[in-house]
């Protein structure tokens, strides 16, 4: 059997404020984004924040308009707002339940080469079992399955699921399976809470009960752990501790109920040696498929951007019960961009710059003997 993981980046549709050309030049709109949500989410709104309120709107491009070049608020009744004849924006509700509505994000279409090498990924490294990050939903990860592959000349894969979760920029985590390995029971974790009553998963670490052709009862949790993209390094740091602490629980819980064979996979946004990541990479006996001597890793430790060692941040994690059936792994870049001074590695012909790329990921992969 072969698993496999991949960070698609969206499949149609992607947020635009995250489809610009680096992290850094979205991430002052998902920040006040974010901050604004926050605030208009809020029982009650004081003066302070009608304050801030205004300012975040002005920043987002919506002070004459409730739609801005990357935001749009929706507001289907109540009076949150007015904005005067002589300039500027007045908040006139005093909480959330004065008016019903919602502030977007808004979307773009996926680069057309970039959705095409995306299902040349998908389709070249044949995975009987391949988790998915951030795909927008499952219908639009279904339609991919049953459009895309087919028309560049792939097989669609059999079984398709994926439970929406807590980001409201459409990238959700998913899993896809081809005949024979069909996806059973499945559990969310998406309303674990912190002590804080917060949300502790960004996404969700759904659970998928897959068999395998011999009969074998395979467990994938898969994960997109919060990422360094935007808010406080300290803060960013924190949530994705307590995401690797409640993973190694829920893993600890699986073992002890006698399950072997589990796997926990995804984009972890950190590296091996992080103190965010190491109460799952080091406090349990999950093994990194990197560390296989069967694992080639291609040249480069790394599987995002230029894949250097402080770019590992995807991961195939196996239970000793499932790491010592690993008979051979790899990482697939042939989607992503190789840079060119020099090409680092072979990429599709269609990679002819930054942004036709697949994914700024590549896929990992393992052969395993189940």
């Amino acid at each position: 059997m072969k698993l496999a993981v991949y960070n698609v980046e969206n499949l149609f549709d992607r947020a635009k404020a995250m489809n610009l050309d680096s992290w850094e030049d979205g991430r002052p709109v998902l920040e006040k984004f974010a901050a604004l949500n926050g605030l208009l989410g809020q029982i009650a709104y004081s003066p302070a924040d009608k304050t801030r309120m205004v300012e975040l709107l002005h920043d987002l491009g919506l002070e004459k308009s409730d739609t801005g070049p990357f935001v749009i608020l929706r507001r289907n009744h109540g009076g949150l707002l007015r904005r005067p004849r002589t300039g500027g924006v007045v908040i006139e509700a005093d909480g959330r339940a004065d008016w019903v509505g919602s502030l977007e994000l808004r979307d773009e279409p996926v680069n057309e080469h970039a959705m095409r090498n995306t299902a040349r990924v998908m389709m070249d490294i044949e995975a009987d079992v391949l988790g998915v990050i951030e795909a927008e939903s499952r219908p639009v990860l279904a339609a991919f399955n049953s459009e895309i592959l087919p028309a560049l000349g792939g097989a669609p894969f059999r079984h398709v699921m994926l439970i929406d979760g807590n980001d409201e920029r459409g990238i959700d985590v998913g899993l896809m399976s081809c005949e024979g390995y069909p996806i059973g029971t499945m559990r969310s974790h998406v309303d674990d809470r912190l002590p804080n009553g917060q949300p502790v998963f960004s996404r969700d670490c759904p659970q998928f009960e897959v068999t395998t052709p011999s009969g074998e009862k395979l467990l994938v949790l898969v994960n997109h752990l919060k990422s360094k993209g935007y808010g406080g390094t300290a803060a960013s740091n924190a949530k994705r501790k307590a995401q690797a602490e409640r993973i190694a629980e829920i893993y600890r819980g699986l073992i002890a109920n006698g399950a072997s064979h589990v796997a926990v996979i995804g984009d972890f946004n950190d590296t091996p040696t992080s103190a965010p990541l190491a109460p799952l990479l080091e406090a349990t006996d999950l093994k990194d498929v990197f560390t296989h001597p069967a694992f080639d890793d291609g040249g480069y430790p790394g599987t995002y951007g230029l894949c250097n060692a402080a770019n590992k941040i995807d991961y195939i994690l196996l239970s000793p019960g499932l790491f010592g059936k690993v008979r051979g792994g790899g990482v697939f870049r042939k989607g992503m961009w190789p840079g060119s001074r020099p090409r680092r590695w072979d990429a599709y012909a269609e990679v002819g710059r930054p942004a036709d790329a697949g994914s700024d990921h590549a896929a990992v992969w393992a052969e395993i003997d189940i």
